[in-house]
């Protein structure tokens, strides 16, 4: 048998340049290695290897190896990204567009949010270096001015400069810039809206980011009507479209339009990708539609742990407790490991349900099974929890054996346990103390107001309530919503701005009858104001879900569910009326406050009284 032949060498991993074709410069072949060295860089390691290559070669003033150099440390080892700026980026470097596009696109992508901040300095950098900028260097720098929300006077530099070098009409510039604009608040929306008026609309793109603003201004009506405009434009929505629709249909509570907009995606043929099921199933809980948020989590072909999240929080949110627990069961057998956010969910279920001895286990297998350590919001979960439970003793030794400071929202949170199980001294004396450190916070003044009336301390409470008005703090008024023929109406406590108030205010004194004659009596006690019984009783009678629930039963047939939208939390009044007009009217009524959803029927709702 003749020898085996040795196999053949493989060619190490190495830092030095290889032989180069004779009729290249050396400086050529270091350069074109380099360049290799740097795509092959997918670790630290590897690129701090190509980095003592870069410097040995004398290549630290080669502006295209340098570009490549940064680029390669944004997708390999974006903790290594400023040091080698640092250690580069200065005289001896000779600036062009690419290097600094990079630069700039580098930066504004980073995880960390010094690298982040820092990315729109380099935009002067290059004005300075005489270097002229092109359309690749506008959209991310107007994204890297996005990312700074406190400071719109850079923003607008930049898009003086856009307008300058004849930038400002690109197709990708512009839409930037309507991104711009609208993270920096409501105040900017009409900039960004003038943008979008000005440039042609053809593109999903466009619209998109005009929808996506209103939505994170809180003007989620006008992201509804835009999309519309968009429909009656004739152009096809995509997958961003929908997502932003779908935020603005749960910030309403609008469960037509995003049924609507699930029956939109599947006959438009729109990809169901895993972020816009989540999306879906998150809009549906939101607008009440627990089982069809879970329908279609259930016909999911790939799940994340968002998706699972997502269910858990909706189960949690009408205080199906046990369901939710089972769901985040399952998830830990299918083999997802739970992530912080979703034993948030599972804390969150277990505190609408009453379920503490679980949800103390839960909190507890966080760190000894999974290895996360609790953030404050899992600490606010369980003080959440306790209040409830009205374990409120419990919860204040809770709350002080917390290894980080409380935050003034778990101080919150135990103040309202205190006043709801009658502990107000307790309550005062938190209340009080928030103030004293948080003096700019209008919930502070506003729980210490409401305790000082619930003791008939009035004199006291007009004090508070003139310091509130000296210091230009202002209550946040109760308001609800109803989405009626694809219309979505709102309601303030007394308000006469709607068309058909005159009917609604007869309707109201017709169920405020009918609840006396089935013997309901007002809970005065939640008018925190120095008033006779009868005109507390008046007061109650006109709060924003009472109105709300009168136009519905105004326009709608015998039998048609009612849903209300509510931006704070329910009073008890309301709570106990509701479940009377259920009754009353033979109607399902779903009403969703800032923190959970109650479902009324027949006289009783889906929180049985543990709220």
């Amino acid at each position: 048998m003749p020898p085996r032949a040795p196999p053949p060498r493989r060619r190490p991993y190495t830092t030095t340049a290889p032989a180069s074709n004779p009729t290249a410069s050396p400086s050529r072949a270091a350069e074109q290695h380099c360049l290799r060295l740097l795509e092959r860089s997918s670790t630290p390691a590897s690129l701090l290897q190509s980095f003592a290559f870069l410097l040995k070669s004398g290549l630290h003033s080669n502006p295209l190896v340098v570009t490549r150099l940064f680029a390669a440390s944004a997708s390999a080892a974006p903790a290594l990204l400023e040091p080698l700026v640092s250690s580069l980026l200065g005289p001896s470097l000779p600036l062009d567009a690419f290097l600094v596009n990079t630069l700039i696109r580098t930066h504004v992508t980073s995880p960390f949010p010094s690298a982040r901040r820092r990315a729109a300095a380099f935009f002067p950098l290059m004005l300075r270096a005489a270097v002229a900028p092109n359309k690749f260097t506008f959209p991310f720098l107007l994204k890297s001015c996005a990312a700074l929300p406190g400071s719109p006077d850079v923003g607008l530099q930049a898009h003086a400069a856009a307008l300058k070098f004849g930038f400002a009409a690109d197709h990708y510039v512009s839409n930037t810039l309507i991104h711009m604009y609208s993270c920096f608040g409501a105040g900017f929306l009409g900039d960004a809206r003038n943008v979008f008026e000005r440039m042609p609309r053809e593109s999903a793109v466009t619209w998109s980011a005009m929808i996506g603003g209103y939505v994170r201004a809180g003007l989620s009506s006008d992201a509804v009507v835009l999309f519309r405009g968009m429909q009656v434009s004739g152009v096809r929505p995509d997958e961003v479209t929908v997502i932003g629709v779908l935020a603005a249909a749960a910030d309403l509570g609008a469960l037509e339009l995003t049924r609507w907009v699930g029956r939109f995606v599947e006959r438009e043929g729109i990809g169901k990708s895993v972020t816009l099921c989540n999306a879906l199933i998150d809009t549906l809980a939101k607008c009440g539609d627990v089982d069809g948020a879970v329908a279609v989590f259930e016909g999911m072909e790939e799940r994340t742990v968002v998706s699972w999240t997502s269910v858990i929080d909706a189960l949690a949110m009408e205080g199906r407790g046990k369901e939710a627990v089972g769901v985040f069961e399952e998830m830990k057998a299918v083999g997802v490991l739970p992530d912080d956010v979703a034993f948030i969910g599972v804390l969150t279920a277990c505190s609408h349900a009453g379920m503490v001895d679980e949800g103390r286990g839960y909190f507890d297998s966080m760190k000894t099974e999974y290895g996360i350590e609790p953030k404050i919001e899992h600490y606010g979960c369980m003080v959440d929890m306790f209040g409830r439970a009205g374990m409120v003793e419990q919860g204040l030794e809770f709350v002080r054996a917390m290894p980080m400071k409380p935050n003034p929202i778990i101080w919150r949170t135990l103040v309202a346990a205190c006043r709801a199980h009658g502990r107000l001294e307790l309550g005062e004396s938190i209340t009080r103390n928030l103030l004293n450190e948080f003096p700019a916070h209008e919930a502070n003044y506003v729980m210490l107001s409401n305790v000082y009336a619930l003791t008939q301390r009035w004199k006291e409470k007009s004090e508070i309530r003139r310091e509130m008005s000296k210091r230009g703090i202002k209550k946040v008024p109760g308001c609800s919503l109803v989405e009626l023929d694809g219309e979505v109406h709102e309601f303030i406590a007394g308000d006469e701005s709607h068309p058909q108030y005159k009917e609604i205010y007869r309707m109201v004194e017709e169920m405020s009858r009918e609840l006396r004659r089935i013997g309901h009596i007002a809970a005065t006690s939640e008018v925190l104001l120095d008033l006779d019984e009868e005109d507390k009783e008046g007061a109650l009678q006109w709060h924003s879900e009472k109105l709300a629930i009168a136009f519905v039963l105004l326009r709608t047939p015998p039998g048609t569910q009612v849903r209300v939208v509510k931006n704070l939390r329910v009073c008890s009044d309301c709570h106990a009326a509701i479940k009377c007009i259920s009754q009353v009217y033979n109607r399902e009524i779903v009403v969703r406050d800032r923190s959970r959803f109650h479902r009324f029927k027949d006289g009783s709702c889906s929180c049985k009284d543990f709220w």
